[in-house]
């Protein structure tokens, strides 16, 4: 299928934020410092829907007509916690919530926000980022731009010969299959581990590209025959879009899904680097307002159908959302100490699985869902600062959340 996109305007990207480097090129230290503490609670509560203000970005500009959301506004029900009854909002304290709205057939019934927030907020999506960069890759075979999914990377990015990744497909990149000898492991001190590394070299200090690391690493297993979580994989996407479509990531969002969706208000993408050095952080790095997450989701809800036009294929959204369990044979399940669903999930084209109804969500950490239920129509969109990861008040704020979901889609208000 080809997207009738390419007359689409584009107005020119301007830069949104000042610039953050020193006559040398390097960070300040006190901006470093900021970025290093982003994940921190409390101030999460504020950095999250900060990160113009901390990071160089790439604007994703909104044109034309808005579509607009209906709205149906109700009373939502209330969260059992420990069996006892909350109130919903009682339940947005208590799961962290900078602002949360849910659609029932394509018909917005809750909205809120909070800390300082509205609907003029840009909230920082994290790993929901992979999923965009998944629908970004679907309207890039749509095109012609990328043949198959099953051509390799190299073919793309050549630079990738002799690593890792040289042999793998784009196909076992987007499940998560690479095979590569990295793991999704944010161990800082004396000895950082690699993903460590890449956090304060490509994200703080903007000194390298988050993709560079994909041309020294190694491989640890065949190409798709393990599962293993990695933002790695999903930067080499990114990295193969950008040589497909011939364009930066943000002029290729704008074109395939910010402009003919008609979004309420601009996006951007966080960068590692300034103008003519930095690329997208596309495995982590996307920001927009609530409505506008809620119209991605509603998007796929819709098999790829949106504003009246097909804006991914129908079979790419199918595709993206058949889920292969992450348990590989003969790989041990985890531990009954690991409470978390995903580490006993599955997982399509950069997006989870959470059980066995259909639903299917876009995940960002510390708390941020683009959640779908077709077989109820719903779309619930959730925008949090948990504390971080592993710790209890993280666990615990996950087990409610997603229990709170599980009320939604019963719910028959």
């Amino acid at each position: 299928m080809s997207l009738p996109l390419a007359a689409l305007p584009v107005p020119a990207l301007a830069q949104t934020a000042p610039v953050h480097v020193l006559p040398d090129g390097s960070v300040p230290p006190g901006l470093r410092a900021a970025r290093t503490h982003l994940l921190d609670a409390p101030v999460n509560m504020l950095t999250f829907h900060s990160i113009d203000q901390l990071f160089e970005t790439r604007p994703v500009p909104h044109a034309g007509p808005v579509v607009a959301l209906p709205r149906a506004d109700t009373a939502l029900p209330a969260a059992v916690i420990e069996g006892k009854p909350i109130t919903e909002d009682a339940w947005e304290d208590r799961t962290f919530s900078n602002a949360f709205l849910v659609m029932r057939d394509g018909r917005i019934v809750h909205e809120s926000y909070r800390n300082n927030t509205d609907e003029r907020t840009h909230y920082i999506s994290f790993s929901m980022a992979k999923s965009i960069t998944s629908m970004l890759v679907g309207a890039a075979v749509a095109q012609g731009a990328i043949a198959s999914i099953d051509q390799k990377a190299t073919d793309y990015v050549p630079e990738l010969k002799g690593s890792g990744y040289d042999g793998v497909t784009i196909r076992q990149l987007l499940q998560m299959r690479s095979g590569v000898d990295y793991e999704e492991r944010y161990d800082f001190g004396q000895n950082p581990s690699t993903a460590a590394k890449i956090f304060l070299n490509a994200i703080v200090a903007n000194t390298e590209r988050f993709a560079d690391t994909a041309t020294r690493v190694g491989r640890k297993v065949a190409p798709g025959s393990h599962f293993n979580y990695s933002t790695l994989d999903t930067s080499v996407l990114g990295w193969i879009l950008e040589r497909a479509t011939k364009q930066p990531l943000a002029e290729f969002t704008t074109r395939v899904l910010w402009q003919p969706m008609g979004m309420e208000s601009y996006g951007f993408w966080m960068a590692d680097g300034p103008p003519g050095t930095g690329r997208e952080l596309n495995g982590m790095g996307y920001n927009a307002t609530l409505r506008d997450f809620a119209r991605l989701g509603q998007m796929m809800l819709d098999k790829g159908r949106f504003n009246g036009k097909q804006i991914l294929p129908a079979d790419w959204v199918a595709q993206s959302t058949a889920m292969i369990p992450n348990a590989d044979a003969g790989t041990p399940p985890p531990p009954p100490e690991v409470t978390n669903p995903f580490a006993r999930s599955g997982y399509g084209f950069q997006w989870w699985k959470l059980d066995d109804t259909g639903a299917y969500t876009a995940l960002g950490l510390q708390g941020q869902f683009i959640y779908v239920h077709p077989a109820t129509r719903t779309v619930i969109v959730k925008l949090s600062y948990f504390p971080p990861e592993g710790s209890p008040e993280s666990d615990r704020a996950l087990e409610e959340t997603l229990s709170y979901f599980k009320t939604l889609v019963n719910w028959r208000g």
